[in-house]
């Protein structure tokens, strides 16, 4: 059965809120809810892992297992993996509270159905052209070929193993990664994609809080 891990570490400073951003409002209840809600949902799911700031862990919904999370995003995942039993590993964020049920369904068989696969990721074609800088970000050095880029999201599905393997490098190659499936990438990892859904946006500003807004509000939450 799958453990799920939440990542709500963050302060969401671009928020202008003075709570960390999974306790920040959204539809009548903390953001972090619906993720766990949609987890709840979920038949794989035996437990929950939430990674919390150590002076907010009373802000875990019922029935989650509370964990100080670290400095930085994946010392908070190192933490909350600790913690919780279970395998396959779900691993989202609290900043992307509608991802649907489904969406985690459907990583959660690909991982399934994929034995060579190591870890399945959530993820979106790039629809922008992307070009490549120079350092001093004045000059093009190259343009991307967009047919093959994908921007990464939440949910990550592990094997247990691999994610073990991949966290246990030192703090400081950890707080330099931003995605969970690059670092089992980095050990020689294979990661699978599945294309996410449209409206799993994540949560930075107040903008996207807006945004959130009417989203629930056309599902009718």
């Amino acid at each position: 059965m799958a453990v799920a891990l939440i990542v709500a570490a963050g302060r969401g400073e671009r928020l202008g809120s003075g709570r960390p951003k999974a306790l920040v409002s959204l539809g009548g209840r903390p953001m972090l809810a619906w993720s766990v809600a949609a987890l709840r949902s979920v038949a794989a799911v035996q437990a929950i892992v939430v990674a919390l700031p150590a002076d907010a862990l009373d802000g875990a919904p019922e029935g989650t297992r509370a964990v100080a999370g670290g400095e930085h995003r994946a010392h908070s995942v190192r933490a909350a993996l600790r913690a919780g039993a279970g395998d396959p590993v779900i691993v989202h964020d609290a900043a992307r509270p509608l991802a649907a049920p489904a969406l985690f369904e459907q990583a959660l068989d690909e991982l399934a159905l994929s034995p060579e696969a190591d870890a399945v990721i959530a993820a979106a074609p790039v629809t922008d052209t992307i070009k490549e800088v120079s350092a001093d970000g004045r000059t093009v050095a190259r343009t991307l070929h967009r047919a093959r880029l994908w921007a990464v999201q939440t949910p990550q599905v592990f094997r247990r193993a691999a994610l073990e393997h991949a966290l246990d490098v030192p703090d400081s190659e950890l707080a330099r990664a931003t995605d969970d499936a690059g670092l089992v990438e980095a050990a020689g990892g294979v990661v699978h994609v599945v294309g996410s859904d449209p409206g799993n946006l994540k949560i930075t500003t107040r903008e996207d809080l807006r945004l959130a807004e009417l989203i629930l509000a056309e599902r009718g939450g």
